[in-house]
């Protein structure tokens, strides 16, 4: 017990530390997964809100034209609604829709969201002929309540390809 016995460090079975293999990027952690989630979720949300933002101001813009035509005098109210309509057709529709419709053909496009017709065969009937009448009496504020109601009903207005403007 008395004898120290000295130790060979290069008898020992002792090897150099090693360290792991580096961390690659690749593949990323499941909080990166949810974090690039979440930042395509949000750039979609802000695309989708101003389109539809975009569409309602047109709309309400259209509105407000519109309650500026009524405070005309009922005898000039039909000629410059006719061309209000046309106007916001051809701003929502391809041009080759609606641009060259006059008369019959012209009514029957405005009566497409509608079931009773109410341009062929109501109120909206002076529309077509109203440009080239001198003098006719309307009920103003049926036609107006009319054209509200088209524009209202206009679906969500989409971009045409190949429009001509």
């Amino acid at each position: 017990m008395g004898q120290a016995s000295a130790i060979n460090p290069v008898d020992l079975p002792l090897r150099d530390i090693h360290l792991p293999a580096p961390i690659g990027w690749w593949p990323v952690a499941p909080g990166w997964w949810v974090l690039v989630g979440l930042l395509l979720l949000s750039l979609i949300t802000i695309w989708s809100l101003r389109r539809f933002r975009q569409r309602r101001r047109m709309r309400r813009l259209a509105l407000c034209q519109l309650e500026e035509l009524a405070k005309l005098p009922e005898t000039e109210l039909p000629t410059a609604l006719s061309r209000f309509l046309r106007q916001a057709a051809i701003s929502h529709f391809p041009q080759q829709d609606c641009a060259g419709l006059t008369g019959q053909a012209w009514l029957e496009f405005l009566d497409r969201p509608f079931a009773d017709q109410p341009f062929t065969t109501g109120i909206g009937s002076c529309l077509s002929d109203a440009p080239y009448r001198q003098m006719m009496q309307i009920n103003a504020v049926a036609l107006i309540t009319l054209c509200r109601r088209w524009l209202k009903k206009l679906p969500p207005q989409k971009l045409h390809p190949g429009r001509e403007r």
